[in-house]
This record gives C-alpha cells, structure tokens and sequence, in this order.
C-alpha cells in the first residue's frame, strides 16, 4: 500500500453519553479511526433533556449533551489529543465545541493539537435537515466566530463542514449540490473575509472542508467530485485571491445515500452502500479524506453493532484488502469523465451566477429551498411511473422472506427508560453547580452576543461553569429571536398532471359532496427536521386539488391542534421520522379527543411494525413507511378518507 487509507467513521450515538462511549470504545477497538457523533435533536436545536419540547426525542437519533458532564461521559477513557472527531452539530456548534474544549483541558490534551470538525452550516438546515435556530445574519455570524476562534487556537480543526449531502438527501441534482454548497461556502467565506487579518484569512479558508453525499448513479457522482475539486480551486484562487495551491485543496467526508436505501428487500442495500462507496474512493485525486457509510438496515429502525460492523468492514477490505490505494488515479485523461466533469461544472457555475445575482446564498434560501422541493418531486415522480428503477421497490419486487430482518432484536431499539435516567441526571446537575458562577458565565455570554465580540470565549465559560445546552440555547434565542424558514411548497399547482387524471377526479367528486374544497392539514410535531416526505405529499396534493395547509417543522401538537381547529380539515396527516411517533401521536390524539376533532389521522415516517400496529390500536387511520412510495395511492386513500359517504366510511 502505498497510501494511507481515508479516515474509516461510524456516525453514531443513541440513548446516554455512558451508552454511546461504551459504543465508540467497542468500534474504535475493531479499526474505526475515527468518531463521528450524532446527537439527538434537544441538544441538536438548544433544549434541554427536560424541556417540554424535548418529550419523546431524548437520545432517539443520537446521544444527549445537555452540559459538561455528559460531554466528559461521552468521551470518557478517549484521549481527545489522539483522535479526529467529527460532530454533527450546526445551531449549537459553538456550544458543542466550547464542552469539547472543556473535556479536553480536563484530560490534559493540548488544545492545539485538537483535530477533527463541527458541521456548522446553518444554510443548508434551512434547506433540508430543519435544526436551526436563529435567523440567518445571527447564525452566519456564529459560523464566523468558531471559525476565527479555531484558526487561532485550534489550528487543526475544521470550523465548518459546507455539507451539500442533505441536500441531494432533500432532491437536489448534482448541478445543484454543487452551486448551494459553493454558495453556501462563499457567504461564509465574505462574512469571516472581514473578521481575520488578511493575512491569516487563506489558511482559514484552507482549513474549510465539505461533507458530501454519494448516490447509486457512481460515474456521475465520481464526476461530480471531481468537479466539486475544480471549482473549488477556481473559486478561491479568482473569487479570493489566494494564491497557495494547498489553501485551495478540496477537503470531503462523506456519508454514501441514505434517502436511497430501501425498506423493501433491504439486504440489496449491502450493494448499494457498496456501488456509492466507490464513487468517493476509486479517484484518487478526488478521494474522500474521511467515510463513514450507513448500515444497511437504517431504513426499518436503528442499527445494531453488528450492522455498524458490517459497513466498517467494507471500507477495511477496500482499503487493506484490494490494490486501490497503489495506484495514481485511474481516470486522469478519460474523455467520458473529462466530458461529464465539464457539463457538471458548467450547469454549477451557471446556478452560481444565478444565486450571486441573487444576492448570495442568505438572500436565496427561498429560491434554493423551492428548487429542492421541486427537484424531489420530479425525483419521485420518475421512481412512481418506473422510468427510475429501482430493485425491489418498483421492478423485480418478487421476493424470498430475507432471515436478517426477522426474529427479536432485528433492529436495535432505543432504552425506553434512557430519557427519564437523563432527566433525572440533568436535575442532579443543576443541584450541584454553582448558582452564582452559572449566572456570571450566563451574563457574560450576553454581553459577548450583545457586544459583538467573538462567542466561544464566553462560551467555555458557560461550559466550565455548569451551563447547560437549553440556557446556551435560551440565550441565543432571547438576544436573537426564532426563525420559521420557507417550507419550498408553493401554493400554485405545478405542471406536472401526467398520470394524476384518475386523483384529480375522486377529489373533485368529494369536494362535490362536501360542497367545498377537500382540505388537508399537515404537522410536523416534535423536533424533527427532516420534512422532505412532508414537503412531496403537501406538492401531490396541491397538484391532486387537494387544499392544504402545511406550515412547515417542529411544532408542538398543540400548535398543530390548534390549526386544526381553526381550518377544520378533514383529514390531519402528521409525518415524524425522529422515532419520537409514539408518545407524540399519543398526546395528538387526546388533545384531538379534547378539542372534539374527529378526522381521522394519518402518519407517516420511520416506523417499525409493531410500532405501526400500536398506532393503529390508539386510532390512527393510516400508517405510512417508506416502502409506500406510490404518493397517488396514498392521495386516494385520503380522498376515501375524506369521503363523507356511508360507504367511504365503512
């Protein structure tokens, strides 16, 4: 081997910080290299374990850091000057990276010599994952200042990770990942430009990296890395000036595509991970520097460690086993690639142009978001009529039982008693620190916010005092206020009427009897982010005939209750893919009971079998997974839910 492999990653954390280090502990002890940590959506939007909003998410999609303690429980017996750790965190980076820094000096590590990255990108939250908190000129400003803060103190690590995978996640073509992300970089770039000397300012562009996606169609994902190298260079060279080739190096991880593995014969999605792996890997000039790929049952519920396992096994074999890391690139003076790579770069930069006449990336969350709502419509349109296979969902669908997702413990479930135990340790917390330091750190922080001077002074501080994530939280928010980003779903009806004839004329036959509009309410409660299959049923609605009322991400289901009542719909259909359906449909239900609403309900999301049955045992009409990919089917049958005749309701 004659080159040192990539940094082999495993995104996880679930239930407690003591659960997900003995997690990290096991995976680091069978060849990770490196830690990639997932948090759960309190710490991941600015609540504590404990807040009312923070019901039913605690731990479910990753591990809980409500304050200092739980940070130093996480990487307990980790030496943090040894490892390259990479957190996806982006509302609350700043906050994140001050525990870390904490835990750090509590072990003894040089600061310094700290490596590894906070996601940090506000942009693309707004577009497709939903866990921001601030309005855009505050969160831009945060971004900065953990930017600077490093590239004085922590020279080693990566402030920011341009993430462009949620967005091909939420639709968007790689000519598209490729502008938003560029866009999004730029708009960093311009706000940090001001903020650093100029001298300093290439090495801090230098050490801003990209978190990518990789999807099934592996040439042209290959291609389209290659170009993302190509243009970034260009870009910092003639947009910044700079003017040292290794300041101008495009840095990736990458997690291959989630959003295509399948519920429906999921053991094809081995191959897949596989076929996407390849396209981050085989171009050496192109290479990821760090991958982390899913397992391949993530679409039925949470990975067990052997599924984590199975997928770092792949990258090893890769890796130790074939000859690929001896050899200069394989595809330098390929004219097909050469071809691909021109057309991806020319259709980006054109999109570029398009979003700088905008104003930049703050000033085009609107357009970039509709063009993603658009984009994935037209994605799952083409997979609903079969002009896009895909194998096992709408082509060769016939199939043997697979012995991997049957039996108990198929899939890992998260402790149900993981959330009252960190409650409990949160209230512990609080009765132990320092009242009077907890107020002066608190103050502090303010004055930083308010002053204008750089946040993660202060912000360690807050850690080392006791502070915990929904005070840091609270803070921002007082000082700064709440965003509600655009939700992409236009409320004209698109061209797209190809195949929806037959939809078309059962609403129109219902809003006959019903002698108006057939209205449908769609919520996203909890904190769930994720509103892509929200979005493409709100769209196919709309374009059904359907009058809907969607107002976009985490609102409480009193809010949702609430809007329910004052547009009476008849029928409320709620999506959550957070894993928190349980008790959030439970307390819908009998706010819904309460109010004497009687639609029926509807729900969509990540939703195991059992699971599924005992929502419909609470009274839930529907329950939809991914494998219900077939968006007209599920149009009629809210059309014969709505139905008010005597048969529709037997």
């Amino acid at each position: 081997m004659s080159e040192k492999p990539w940094l082999f990653r495993t995104y996880a954390g679930h239930s407690t910080a003591a659960a997900s280090n003995a997690l990290y502990r096991t995976n680091l002890a069978k060849g990770q290299t490196g830690l990639s940590v997932a948090f759960d959506l309190p710490t991941q939007t600015g609540y504590d374990s404990d807040d009312p909003r923070s019901t039913g998410e605690v731990g479910k999609v990753g591990v809980p850091v409500a304050h200092l303690g739980d940070m130093r429980a996480l990487f307990q017996d980790i030496p943090l000057d040894q490892m390259n750790t990479s957190m996806t965190i982006n509302a609350t980076a700043p906050w994140l990276l001050a525990l870390y820094i904490a835990v750090a000096e509590e072990q003894g590590a040089d600061i310094a010599a700290l490596q590894g990255t906070v996601q940090n990108d506000i942009i693309k939250e707004y577009l497709s994952r939903g866990t921001y908190i601030l309005p855009p000129q505050p969160s831009l400003r945060l971004i900065t200042d953990v930017a600077a803060y490093t590239g004085k103190h922590l020279p080693k690590w990566n402030p920011m990770n341009v993430c462009s995978y949620h967005l091909q996640e939420a639709g968007a073509t790689p000519e598209q990942e490729l502008a938003f992300a560029l866009a999004t970089a730029c708009a960093v770039l311009d706000d940090l430009k001001v903020k650093v000397p100029p001298a300093d300012f290439p090495a801090m562009a230098g050490r801003m990296s990209f978190f990518v996606n990789a999807g099934i169609r592996f040439v042209t994902e290959l291609c389209k890395m290659r170009a993302f190298t190509a243009l970034w260079d260009e870009l910092l060279e003639s947009r910044y000036g700079i003017t040292d080739p290794k300041f101008r190096r495009f840095r990736y991880g990458v997690q291959v595509n989630s959003l295509g593995l399948t519920e429906q014969q999921p053991e094809n999605n081995v191959y897949r991970i596989l076929i996407e792996m390849l396209a981050v890997t085989l171009s050496k000039n192109a290479r990821a520097r760090a991958v982390q790929l899913p397992a391949w049952n993530e679409a039925l519920g949470l990975p067990r460690p052997f599924d984590q396992q199975w997928s770092l096994r792949m990258q090893q074999i890769l890796a130790y086993e074939t000859d690929l890391l001896d050899y200069d690139d394989l595809f330098d003076g390929n004219p097909a690639i050469d071809r691909k790579v021109d057309a991806l770069k020319q259709g980006a930069l054109e999109e570029l142009a398009h979003i700088d006449a905008m104003g930049g990336a703050v000033a085009a969350i609107a357009y970039m978001k509709g063009r993603l709502v658009e984009a994935n419509a037209e994605r799952l349109a083409k997979i609903e009529s079969g002009e896009t296979t895909v194998v096992g969902v709408n082509r060769f669908t016939t199939s043997e039982p697979s012995p991997l997702t049957t039996g108990e413990g198929a899939i890992m479930q998260a402790d149900p008693k993981a959330e009252a135990d960190q409650c409990a340790r949160l209230t512990q917390w609080r009765s132990q620190r320092d009242p009077e330091a907890v107020a002066k750190a608190l103050a502090a922080l303010r004055q930083a916010a308010q002053s204008g001077e750089n946040i993660m002074p202060a912000s360690i501080q807050c850690a080392k005092a006791g502070v915990t994530t929904g005070e840091w939280g609270n803070a921002m928010r007082a000082l700064y206020g709440e965003y509600r980003a655009p939700t992409g779903v236009s409320q004209h009806p698109s061209n797209r009427t190809e195949g929806l004839e037959p939809v078309r004329d059962a609403v129109a036959a219902v809003a006959t009897k019903l002698g108006r509009p057939l209205r449908l309410l769609l919520g996203k409660p909890g904190l769930d982010g994720h509103s892509n299959g929200a979005e493409q049923i709100a769209t196919r609605a709309r374009d059904c005939g359907i009058e809907i009322t969607y107002d976009g991400i985490r609102l409480t289901p009193q809010e949702i209750i609430a809007a329910a009542a004052e547009k009476q719909p008849d029928v409320i259909g709620l999506s959550i893919l957070s894993g928190s359906h349980l008790p959030l449909i439970r307390e819908t239900l009998d706010l819904m009971r309460q109010a004497n609403l009687t639609q029926p309900l509807v729900v969509g999301g990540i939703i195991p079998e059992d699971d599924a049955k005992a929502l419909q045992t609470m009274g839930v009409a529907r329950v939809y997974t991914p494998k219900d990919f077939q968006l007209n089917r599920i149009m009629l049958d809210l059309v014969a839910l709505a139905d008010p005749s005597p048969v529709a309701a037997e």
